[in-house]
């Protein structure tokens, strides 16, 4: 059962990509229903897409998305779930909870149905602790506290921008894994929640994912991806390398772990060494980029860090393929959407790459 008053309900929206009609939210009814949805339609525009009575929600298609952005339309992806952050661009509530139409509600060890997005909310709304390792995890959970050592300075811990959830059964596997491992599946349900440190990269899966737009939502652009680009299934990972870029830098935290969906469907491998082959080679150059990146003192909003992250990804990847010089000016662009949909959110208004 769904707590008994779910949280945040006129504060979040759920954003959902999709090509397919959405029976999956029939499972998710209990959890899901008191919030307001926002389907991206990826595909073909004319089909329709049939959503379970009962749901609050609007839908966007590709129409829907040149005719709100105009010639900036380009920076969103078409034909790859990429298109979803069209979705954190239109909503106009403080958090995001995003997940996948092949994500089911995962049962904990004692049988139990996870609520995902109340754990989410719970990681949200609790402090993280991204300068200090704390050895029982998430100090803010019942039952565990800051172990002895941590030192009480660093106690009230930063905010949250971040929540990264899991998955149980498909494992989020590149290509050469579910190649080599094609039966594998996560049994493994570990009831741990902690903050990535300060200064540490991590993969970043878009499918059971929670943030807050106020405090990092313009850096969750989740770039050019899928029709017309030489690579997919790299769209999150850029958004969780340039959002732990900026959220290191503006002393925010993200977190990882609970909660679990159960991720019912694997994609073909095949298809996926196709999507992914170019970036399993440029991710060797990425990484290092991203680990070396530092941004000015005086960029201090998510806005003016990510203008900044695009010149030095213009200035520093383009030597790996030219799509870097077009995801550097699709970043820009992005920006520009962003604060135009948005012109009273925080950090708007820029000039230069800075805000007034």
């Amino acid at each position: 059962m769904a707590s008994a008053t779910p949280l945040l309900t006129d504060e979040l929206d759920i954003v959902i990509p999709t090509i397919r009609n959405l029976d999956f939210l029939e499972m998710w009814r209990p959890f899901l229903q008191p919030y307001h949805l926002i389907i991206v339609q990826d595909g073909d525009p004319t089909k329709t897409i049939k959503v379970p009575d009962g749901f609050d929600y609007e839908l966007y298609n590709r129409n829907d998305i040149n005719r709100i952005l105009g010639p900036r339309s380009s920076c969103i992806s078409f034909k790859d779930s990429a298109c979803r952050c069209f979705g954190y661009m239109v909503s106009k509530k403080k958090y995001i909870f995003t997940i996948d139409d092949d994500c089911f509600v995962a049962t904990d060890p004692s049988g139990k149905p996870v609520n995902a997005l109340e754990q989410h909310i719970k990681n949200i709304l609790s402090p993280s602790t991204p300068f200090f390792f704390n050895t029982l995890y998430d100090p803010f959970r019942d039952g565990a506290d800051f172990v002895r050592g941590y030192p009480f300075s660093l106690r009230e811990g930063v905010p949250t921008a971040v929540s990264h959830g899991l998955w149980l059964n498909i494992p989020d596997y590149d290509a050469p894994t579910q190649l080599v491992k094609p039966l594998e599946r996560n049994t493994r349900f570990v009831d741990a929640v902690l903050t990535i440190p300060k200064g540490t990269l991590f993969p970043m899966c878009g499918m059971n994912l929670a943030f807050d737009r106020d405090l990092i939502g313009p850096a969750m652009y989740f770039g050019l991806m899928g029709d017309g680009q030489p690579i997919g299934r790299y769209d999150d990972m850029w958004a969780g390398w340039c959002t732990k870029v900026i959220t290191d830098h503006l002393g925010l935290g993200v977190k990882t772990g609970l909660p679990y969906i159960y991720h019912s469907k694997a994609s073909n491998p095949f298809v996926n060494l196709r999507k992914e082959y170019k970036g399993i080679f440029w991710q060797e150059e990425i990484i290092p980029f991203f680990q070396s990146a530092v941004l000015p003192k005086d960029c201090t909003t998510v806005q003016a860090c990510y203008i900044e992250l695009s010149k030095q990804v213009k200035e520093k990847l383009s030597k790996v393929d030219p799509y870097f010089d077009k995801l550097a000016d699709a970043m820009v662009t992005w920006i520009e959407a962003w604060d135009e949909l948005n012109p009273n959110g925080p950090g708007a208004k820029l000039a230069n790459g800075k805000a007034k």
